[in-house]
């Protein structure tokens, strides 16, 4: 085991000794900390431990598991708040966006422009596949029935410019 491996569990082992000692001096303590931590934001947290995770042994790829993690969290939140299970039909379109977040924050925290630029790519795909199966799905009140249509060209319009822009 490195040095920072090391220390990162040495942090981890005294603070879950804390948490011990802390919840035999106040019992009250983990019904509050429970309040905070009920599914699906425990799902949350655990993304943001494996991020926090990542940052300490120096390992920024971490972020990508992290936001995926997260984001999933996220989806599980608003389903269960809004009783809205249905909306999976659609919303499992945003995990390749998270992955790209995840990209991202790894390529801010290795300095890896490719790494920004492929997450970035990974978020517009992922918000394109969204809006779309949100279209099929009759989830875009907006554009009204002809919201596939639309999107479809929208879509093929960006790929067009996109491919011309390039060259």
């Amino acid at each position: 085991m490195n040095k920072r491996g090391q220390l990162v569990l040495g942090i981890l082992l005294i603070l879950l000794g804390a948490w011990f000692a802390m919840r035999q001096q106040m019992p009250a303590l983990p019904a509050w900390a429970n309040s905070y931590m009920e599914y699906p934001l425990n799902i949350v947290a655990a993304g943001a431990g494996i991020l926090l995770l990542g940052i300490l042994l120096g390992n920024p790829g971490m972020a990508i598991p992290a936001a995926i993690v997260a984001g999933v969290g996220g989806i599980l939140y608003y389903q269960h708040t809004y009783e809205d299970y249905q909306s999976w039909s659609f919303m499992w379109a945003l995990i390749p966006g998270f992955a790209g977040v995840g990209n991202v924050i790894a390529g801010t925290l290795s300095r890896s422009r490719s790494q920004i630029t492929s997450g970035l790519n990974a978020m517009a795909v992922s918000a394109v596949l969204f809006i779309i199966f949100a279209a099929i799905f009759g989830r875009l009140a907006i554009l009204g029935a002809y919201a596939p249509a639309i999107i479809f060209v929208l879509l093929g319009v960006w790929l067009l410019a996109r491919g011309l822009w390039r060259k």
